[in-house]
């Protein structure tokens, strides 16, 4: 008898301990899949704009601190406010130093032994520098550590260099992280509000870029 009519039952149907181990693996799949979409969804809830306002708001005199996709101020003290055109022009003149500072998702936790994770590629500003998770109202140390020596390395250890620092349009990941670069002493920050979403709309290229190591 072959081995695939001995792991069945009557009429051919698979035997209880084949069932068994099947529907074992097929929960573990599933916990997996459900595990990775609520990871995902947690970490980019922030990326769901909300509705427009007829004003913006006002600047907060600390960092945002949640709901870091809403609408963001008009202003940032200290710094200068890019528009596209602006962003575009000092782009093409290689005239400053573009960071990113879009979050990078998780690896979710508990996936089967042997699945393979791959990072989703973030389409950026040609040239930028990726800075993931450092716009967040609140930083570890390490983070903090990792910011100040992503712009030194950016600038060149410059702080009258220009800095344009973006991440999407209405996130105030770029706005905190752009109020933290002025805190550190850079007297040239400009903060890009419209991001890469405003950008792809000006027909402007992007390409993925990986997280500054």
């Amino acid at each position: 008898m072959s081995r695939q009519r001995r792991a069945a039952g009557p009429g051919g149907l698979p035997s209880c301990a084949a069932a068994s181990r099947s529907g074992r693996v097929g929960k573990a799949a599933v916990l997996a899949l459900l595990t990775f979409a609520l990871t995902v969804a947690l970490t980019f809830a922030f990326l769901t704009p909300s509705p427009a306002h007829a004003e913006p708001p006002p600047e907060p005199d600390g960092y945002r601190m949640d709901a870091y996709r809403a609408p963001v101020p008009a202003t940032l003290a200290g710094a200068r406010v890019l528009d596209t055109e602006q962003a575009a022009a000092l782009w093409r003149a290689q005239k400053a130093a573009f960071v990113d500072v879009l979050p990078r998702p998780p690896r979710p936790a508990n996936l089967p032994a042997g699945t393979v994770w791959r990072d989703q590629p973030r389409p950026s500003i040609p040239g930028a520098m990726w800075l993931p998770n450092t716009g967040f109202g609140a930083l570890s140390e390490e983070t903090e550590a990792y910011l100040r020596a992503g712009l030194g390395a950016a600038t060149r250890g410059d702080v009258n260099a220009p800095l344009v620092i973006f991440c999407q349009r209405e996130c105030w990941m770029s706005w905190n992280a752009a109020k933290r670069a002025i805190a550190y002493g850079y007297r040239d920050v400009s903060w890009f509000p419209e991001g890469t979403e405003g950008w792809a709309a000006a027909g402007l290229p992007l390409e993925p870029v990986e997280p500054h190591p």
